[in-house]
């Protein structure tokens, strides 16, 4: 069989639970990973013969695609801000409004030469590794309250050459909190969605992304950032700003919450133009 009947027979049978479009993006990135060969060679050389090897992984990706399990756990891998990071079904999947919030922190600290950084609810640890490969002289703290997401935020700091201080706690237990010291920046893509919502959301997300990282407990969507507030106004530094990713339902309920604590609170929208940040300032 050749790369390209492969390709097109992949396509095809993907194409039975995506669109047309989606399908072919996750053939791409499947059949390169898989075989080592560019999309680029593959269309140039459409002879070209599929590696033995390389139909057995291509086939247990398919039967994992199609049910309904998202590429980035299929393959263990997901790209953010043009670096490489392991994903699994403990660690969210990297997502583009979070790059978003990633270059708010950038573009104000980058002339700062020293700067202390605390990510809460690290997760795959993308948001840390990003902001260390940015901006060299901070030191920071990622801390998360899963073992699991632990370990795979610190080989991900491993594999992108990234030194961070990772540790186990809950920021909504006050005990937690009073064991760290004061921080520049305080950054977070937090738990927000109301367990209400589960009812409408897609199988891939639902059945696969970590329960622990997606919904807050109980009812209270807000119940993290009201957390990270009072965090904050206990150990954010003079002059020192809070940045957390929000659903964009609750932009004005997120902004009242800092708003208790810090004078200067701002909402953010994204690049589809939907409230999707928030940031507060000391």
């Amino acid at each position: 069989m050749t790369i390209t009947e492969a390709y097109n027979h992949f396509t095809e049978r993907l194409s039975s639970i995506y669109q047309k479009r989606e399908a072919a993006n996750i053939a791409e990135l499947v059949f390169e990973h898989c075989t080592g060969i560019s999309r680029l060679k593959r269309v140039t050389e459409k002879d070209l013969l599929l590696p033995g090897k390389a139909f057995d992984k291509i086939e247990q990706s398919l039967k994992e695609l199609l049910q309904h399990k998202p590429v980035q756990y299929v393959l263990g891998e997901a790209w953010f801000f043009g670096q490489k990071f392991i994903v699994d079904e403990a660690v969210l999947i990297p997502r583009p409004e979070t790059e978003e919030l990633v270059e708010l922190v950038i573009k104000d600290w980058r002339d700062k030469d020293s700067l202390s950084v605390i990510d809460i609810g690290t997760g795959s640890g993308c948001i840390a590794v990003i902001i260390k490969s940015k901006l060299a002289n901070a030191q920071i703290t990622a801390i998360d309250i899963s073992d699991e997401a632990v370990n795979v935020a610190g080989q991900n700091a491993i594999n992108n050459n990234a030194i961070i201080h990772f540790e186990k706690a809950d920021i909504l237990n006050k005990k937690a909190q009073d064991t760290f010291s004061s921080f520049d920046v305080i950054v977070s893509n937090p738990p927000y969605i109301p367990t209400a919502d589960k009812a409408t959301m897609a199988d891939n997300v639902l059945k696969y992304e970590p329960h622990l990282a997606l919904f807050t407990p109980g009812d209270d969507p807000l119940l993290f950032y009201k957390a990270i507030a009072a965090f904050g106004a206990e150990h954010l530094k003079a002059k020192g700003k809070i940045y957390v990713e929000i659903h964009e339902a609750f932009a004005e309920e997120v902004k009242a919450i800092f708003l208790k604590y810090f004078p200067e609170v701002a909402i953010h929208q994204d690049m589809m133009g939907k409230d999707r940040m928030v940031t507060a300032r000391r």
